[in-house]
């Protein structure tokens, strides 16, 4: 039987850890997607992509808002990047607590990513944000009460662990070219 506590499967990390001490090489996982910008208005979208994960595929469109030029009919970059910066974040938090044994009954989050567009427009070189802020609302489940001081040193490992925070907090080289 799997050892998943939280909805997260504890043996399937153990393997992925041991395999990644073995070779570091498989710990190197590509992200590669194809998009398509659309020129046609009664689309409703500015932007397509089909995305790859395990076990399928995912259509996603995506529009910008009105005060970027688009119609604001589909969720914008941003607010996919928003959700996936929280989504990883929780996942790690999460991941953390289940390989320490403590279980969950409730975990809540409200993540607050304020943008500034000066940049954007060229108007002022201000920082596009200024950071993304989380409000974790977490009950541990059982007998076995966790106190918040416990709960905030697995935060912070969180933020040192977590992909997207990681992505966000140091320099992505860019390579951009025409083809």
């Amino acid at each position: 039987m799997a050892n998943i506590v939280n909805n997260i499967d504890l043996d399937k990390i153990q393997k992925t850890i041991e395999a990644g001490q073995k070779d570091n090489q498989f710990l190197k996982k590509p992200v590669k997607l194809q998009g398509e910008w659309n020129f046609d208005i009664q689309k409703g979208y500015q932007f397509k992509t089909e995305l790859s994960y395990e076990q399928g595929k995912q259509i996603i469109e995506i529009d910008s808002p009105s005060l970027l030029g688009g119609n604001g009919s589909r969720l914008g970059p941003m607010g996919y990047c928003v959700a996936g910066i929280t989504s990883c974040f929780i996942a790690t938090f999460v991941s953390i607590v289940s390989s320490q044994g403590i279980k969950l009954e409730k975990l809540n989050v409200n993540a607050e990513y304020n943008i500034n567009f000066a940049k954007t427009f060229d108007i002022a070189d201000e920082p596009i944000t200024e950071g993304i802020n989380f409000e974790i609302d977490v009950k541990t489940a059982g007998d076995k009460e966790v106190d918040k001081q416990k709960l905030q040193e697995i935060v912070k490992m969180a933020e040192e662990r977590c992909p997207a925070i990681y992505s966000m907090s140091h320099v992505i080289n860019v390579n951009a070219k025409i083809k």
